[in-house]
């Protein structure tokens, strides 16, 4: 990797097409062009699914699952028309493989992302797109910190080999070597799991 090649980050209100290609058109101009496309927005709520509202329901599913549909479509005309060797990585979830408890809507949106991964990934190899998901084990962040105690904390720790959190720096290798065109350059359709060991523990 070019370690000369500065980096260029945008971040914007993803839950509309326009949005987002208003996004594009902003990247472009600052940086020439968009290779690589990170889709990290994310929401959550503990609400059973008997007790989850329309609105509650439509804003995880804005959230987490269009907008990261039409991120990609977005991006990925622009690569493919541009003939631009690019690389996608969605954020997906621990959730998104095996369902967690008490978070029933964020685990359908997240298992979705798992699978547009994958058929991005397919659909466009032929292209030099790659697609990839990143699966994150427990990350303390501002969206759910506030679950992370109790009860449910020891039994995150019981069931995670290394005995705590990750750090958010802890995923900067992951995304490296996804984002990168030489030393990911046949990683596609692939699930990356930093978590920790949590994914290899059962009893």
């Amino acid at each position: 990797m070019n370690t000369k090649k500065k980096a260029y980050f945008e971040h914007a209100d993803v839950t509309h097409k326009k949005e987002i290609e208003d996004l594009l058109i902003r990247v472009i101009k600052k940086s020439g062009k968009a290779d690589i496309l990170v889709n990290g927005a994310g929401t959550t709520a503990p609400t059973p699914i008997v007790e989850i509202k329309e609105d509650e329901l439509d804003n995880i599913l804005s959230i987490n699952l269009k907008s990261i549909f039409f991120a990609s479509q977005v991006f990925g005309d622009y690569m493919i028309k541009n003939g631009i060797k690019g690389s996608m990585i969605n954020i997906g979830s621990m959730s998104g493989l095996v369902p967690l408890s008490r978070v029933f809507a964020y685990s359908a949106t997240k298992a979705a992302v798992h699978n547009i991964s994958k058929n991005l990934a397919r659909e466009w190899a032929a292209q030099n797109i790659r697609v990839n998901t990143i699966v994150p084990g427990f990350f303390p962040t501002d969206l759910n910190r506030k679950y992370l105690v109790g009860e449910r904390l020891e039994n995150i720790m019981h069931h995670t080999p290394m005995n705590r959190f990750g750090e958010a720096n802890e995923l900067i290798g992951a995304t490296l070597l996804l984002a990168s065109n030489q030393a990911g350059s046949f990683i596609t359709g692939s699930e990356i799991v930093v978590d920790g060991g949590f994914s290899s523990m059962t009893i």
